[in-house]
């Protein structure tokens, strides 16, 4: 008689209808018994489909009855499937009343920078914000706000974040060493996105604001299924080549149900710091007349400053370091817009049903 893992071995010679891989890494087969009486095939069927379960049980019978030596009966049983578990949808983080994610189309309009001194100016109007920097591949965020500290455990094994500026902050920039490549594939960057929503001591904040990568891609499809977001903000800059992206970023929030609160041109323009004359170097007025053309807000403009670029390399972004300055309340006339936005969305998502009150 054959054993069990010659059988197994000769099963693996069966491809799962449709696939080039076979039904044994599809655990399709739970068991097999051999004895005296013959052998017993115990399948495990994850399709719904009678005509794909019913091929597999022929070639099962087929395959096995054919080995040398078998002797006795071949029963293959057909295991009853687990009831799929209702689909709960996107669930709130506890303690956390908003959500707002920030976006880009594409890469290079400063984004992270963007977000990461939107978030301080948020911090200088309500007392609990907090910072994910889902940018997996290209984690800038710890840099920005001189974070050297790893990630570490907090209470029961979880993620504590790291405070800096007032904010709470989580990235993948704390759990590897500088200049690492992160090369992952799509479940890979599920499972990280899915531990820092679930497994972080958030605690109560006013705001999580979510860094998110450039483009539409995994991060953001895991995102928008996990947790409700209560709005999310464009970053472009005047430029016709990233004014085209824009619209793939509405788009993609339009297409997972989640609000634009609006529309944020940086480097919308360079003011000369010795006579104060004002330069449009990518042009002007391109956000604006797209937002208006997409029925977006339009919630400002912030300038092309080496200051705030040479804040953010040191590790103390410019709203922190410089909140009086005219950049700094540029970004917080951005916070107040945005959190009165995220109001409105609130109130139109609770009204609606489609959004729990935390």
């Amino acid at each position: 008689m054959p054993t069990p893992p010659e059988i197994l071995e000769r099963l693996k010679t069966i491809p799962y209808p449709g696939f080039s891989r076979d039904i044994v890494s599809f655990g399709v087969i739970k068991d097999i018994e051999v004895s005296s009486q013959g052998v017993v095939v115990q399948l495990a069927m994850s399709s719904a489909n009678e005509d794909v379960a019913r091929q597999i049980e022929a070639e099962v019978r087929r395959v096995v009855s054919a080995m040398p030596g078998l002797s006795g009966t071949l029963e293959v049983q057909r295991l009853q499937a687990p009831q799929a578990s209702v689909r709960r949808g996107p669930q709130p983080i506890a303690g956390v009343a908003s959500v707002l994610a920030v976006a880009s189309g594409k890469g290079g309009v400063g984004k992270s920078t963007v977000a990461t001194n939107l978030a301080l100016a948020l911090a200088q109007l309500r007392p609990h914000i907090g910072l994910l920097d889902a940018d997996v591949y290209g984690p800038s965020v710890p840099l920005m706000l001189g974070i050297s500290e790893k990630g570490r455990g907090g209470e029961g094994q979880r993620l504590a974040p790291i405070e800096r500026h007032g904010l709470r902050v989580m990235s993948m920039g704390m759990f590897v060493d500088d200049h690492v490549p992160i090369i992952w594939r799509g479940p890979m960057l599920t499972k990280f996105i899915t531990e820092m929503l679930r497994n972080v001591e958030w605690g109560d904040l006013d705001v999580l604001v979510i860094d998110l990568p450039p483009g539409t891609g995994d991060v953001q499809l895991t995102l928008t299924q996990q947790l409700p977001i209560t709005g999310g903000v464009i970053v472009t800059t005047p430029q016709d080549v990233a004014l085209a992206d824009v619209r793939r970023g509405v788009k993609m929030f339009q297409q997972v149900h989640t609000p634009v609160i609006g529309l944020i041109e940086n480097m919308s323009y360079h003011l000369c710091p010795g006579c104060g004359a004002r330069a449009d170097l990518f042009g002007h007025g391109g956000g604006a007349t797209m937002a208006k053309e997409l029925g977006i807000p339009f919630l400002g403009e912030i300038p092309l400053a080496r200051v705030i670029r040479e804040a953010s390399d040191r590790g103390l972004p410019f709203v922190a370091a410089e909140p009086a300055h005219p950049y700094a309340r540029a970004f917080r006339e951005l916070a107040e817009r945005v959190l009165m936005r995220l109001e409105e969305s609130r109130r139109q998502a609770t009204v609606s049903g489609q959004l729990r009150v935390v």
